[in-house]
């Protein structure tokens, strides 16, 4: 109750309008499961995204936006515009994928690297040296990478070493390619890497760094579906596929892990998400520990 014993009323929703209905930023999509199961269906071809049933609610939600967006009233609407505009439907796959990360996210796998892989590339100075970062999400780990190559093989002192970096979700790319990153991304990073290789930059808004020319001369990003033909001709002396494949079935995963053995050096390392295990999935490599496999022969 109000001074005065005047009851106050609620000022209203902001409202959408959508094809001369309105509706408030409250309202409640409901996903059925005839539906639930064509987006799944589509995720499938597409990228091989396994969708259960316990996905709904996600896929639910995350929809939900880009129906706002485009003034959609239902996800049957929405899958017919999915299913007749191939830009809609890249925008539906960025929408469900997962893009959470971290510069030195799982950081074993980097410690890995500076005391098992490195040794053997400085000791080899005329080397070519290629990294892939398999689904680098917004950029964090391959910039992470180019840190560490730089501090132990002064990779932007002649050496012939490079990384792609690839991904399917445009947007993810977008801020990859930028290397713009707020400075709380920043917080548990030594300092000194911060200050050295991200500069700072003024948006006007929140304080801001910004990779800079010694990583970004290592750095290729590509868009790469996983499931289409790969351009790369050339073979890889690690990858990182990390926090990927906990999406596909065990065919797709298995048909995946061959292929990044093939595309490996003898002596090559996958490196995949600690969450992530091949137990059930036949494949070549052979174990090194947790979420670390190496291709067998003598490493190039």
């Amino acid at each position: 109750m109000a001074c005065g014993g005047a009851r106050r009323r609620k000022p209203p929703l902001p409202l959408l309008s959508i094809r001369g209905k309105t509706m408030n930023h409250a309202v409640h999509f409901e996903l059925k499961d005839r539906d639930f199961r064509r987006i799944s269906e589509l995720a499938y071809s597409v990228c091989r995204i396994n969708l259960h049933q316990g996905k709904k609610e996600l896929v639910r939600s995350r929809l939900a936006k880009r129906m706002r967006a485009l003034h959609i009233a239902s996800f049957g609407e929405y899958i017919e515009r999915v299913e007749s505009d191939g830009a809609e439907l890249t925008r539906m796959i960025d929408a469900l994928s997962t893009n959470l990360t971290t510069f030195f996210r799982e950081p074993r796998h980097f410690d890995f690297l500076v005391e098992n892989v490195f040794p053997a590339l400085r000791d080899n100075p005329a080397a070519r040296s290629r990294f892939w970062c398999a689904g680098c999400s917004s950029g964090e780990e391959p910039y992470s990478l180019a840190m560490l190559l730089n501090e132990h093989l002064d990779a932007a002192g002649g050496r012939d070493i490079k990384i792609l970096a690839t991904d399917i979700s445009t947007r993810m790319l977008d801020i990859a390619r930028s290397g713009a990153y707020p400075e709380t991304r920043f917080q548990n990073m030594d300092p000194l890497l911060k200050s050295k290789y991200f500069d700072r930059a003024d948006d006007g808004g929140e304080p801001v760094r910004v990779a800079g020319p010694l990583l970004r001369q290592l750095i290729k990003f590509r868009y790469l579906n996983l499931m289409e033909p790969w351009p790369m001709k050339r073979n890889f002396d690690v990858i990182f596929c990390r926090n990927v494949m906990i999406y596909f079935d065990k065919p797709t995963q298995e048909a995946l892990v061959r292929r990044f053995h093939e595309k490996l050096n003898p002596g090559g390392y996958l490196f995949i998400g600690h969450s992530e295990s091949l137990i059930g999935v036949k494949h070549d490599f052979e174990f090194v520990q947790s979420s670390v496999y190496r291709r067998g022969g003598r490493a190039q």
